[in-house]
């Protein structure tokens, strides 16, 4: 069985991590399962525009296994272009996006870490298709790129085998995707586990959690009521339970919560709630009714309801896609 040929595009000023962390989930693939027997082992390559050293945006340097002149036919499996803050300087440089639009055309399948998507729109591959990058960069890709339609959430995008990620980490992400569908979810549960990762997220996932979107407070009562909601979410989250747990006045605690975290008190809880039932759903098999009354729903009518509006989909739904 010939093997699966991997191919990383990099570039002067690449992200490290873009190309480090996909490339170890395959190289773990192959430590787990060296001859797979239901999948062809992964071959990896890294390529450039140029030989020599090429250094990363944080002072390491790779040096590439070969120059886009000398990768210019044969079978590529695997197309993974990286991103980095020398993606501007390579979206320029016609020669390279050239190169990226035709090795596409003989690929199995296309890829971009974080600001690698610039890249692949560049050369006309993210046309008529969903994509994501960084939080911090949709609103660019979206406005220098209007034919890709831009998603700004999830971590990562399939869309006709083109795959794009969200920012650095999520390329990890990514290669455990592509990872199960070539050998399996053990596989790739497998790895993740070896990686030490605290949770294998899915596509879908938000960019980043209800606690991260949300300002850190000034105040240390407020980031203390922060801990104690996410530890305590079956219990009476009220605004006034709440204020007497921070020891304000109700009308006090309202407006000092929502001045500092930028989120009114009831918005954040049902934020959390609703990402803590995301996780559970994900990643357990307990009944929807129990997963509604341990994160203070109450009732299944109640957190679906709320899942409708804020995810879109119902969480039986959302089980079916992401679990």
């Amino acid at each position: 069985m010939d093997s699966h040929r991997i191919v990383f595009v990099i570039f002067p000023g690449f992200q490290i991590l873009d190309l480090t962390g996909p490339h170890e989930v395959f190289a773990q693939a192959e430590r787990l399962a060296p001859g797979h027997e239901l999948a062809p082992g992964y071959e990896l390559a890294t390529v450039a525009g140029v030989a020599g050293p090429i250094r990363a945006s944080g002072g390491l340097s790779i040096t590439p296994d070969a120059t886009i002149d000398q990768c210019h036919e044969g079978r590529i499996d695997t197309l993974m272009v990286v991103g980095g803050s020398g993606r501007t300087q390579a979206c320029a440089d016609r020669r390279l996006i050239d190169w990226i639009a035709a090795a596409a055309t003989r690929s199995g399948r296309v890829a971009s870490v974080c600001g690698g998507a610039f890249l692949l729109a560049e050369a006309g591959l993210l046309d008529g298709r969903r994509a994501v990058t960084h939080w911090g960069s949709c609103a660019e890709l979206a406005r220098r790129y209007p034919l890709v339609t831009v998603e700004p959430d999830p971590i990562f995008v399939h869309d006709d085998g083109v795959w794009t990620s969200a920012g650095v980490t999520a390329g990890i992400d990514l290669a455990l995707a592509l990872v199960e569908r070539d050998r399996g979810a053990e596989t790739s549960r497998a790895i993740a586990r070896r990686l030490v990762m605290f949770v294998q997220r899915p596509g879908g996932q938000a960019q980043f959690s209800t606690q991260l979107a949300a300002q850190r407070p000034v105040r240390t009562p407020l980031r203390q009521i922060q801990v104690w909601i996410v530890d305590h979410l079956a219990e009476d989250l009220s605004v006034p339970a709440l204020a007497n747990r921070a020891g304000m006045s109700e009308r006090h605690f309202a407006r000092m919560f929502t001045a500092q975290t930028g989120q009114t008190p009831a918005a954040y809880v049902e934020s959390v709630r609703v990402e803590a039932a995301r996780r559970l759903l994900e990643s357990t098999d307990a009944p929807v009714g129990a997963i509604a009354r341990g994160c203070g729903f109450g009732t299944v009518e109640t957190l679906h309801r709320r899942f409708k509006r804020t995810i879109g989909v119902t969480p039986g739904q959302y089980r079916h896609h992401f679990a």
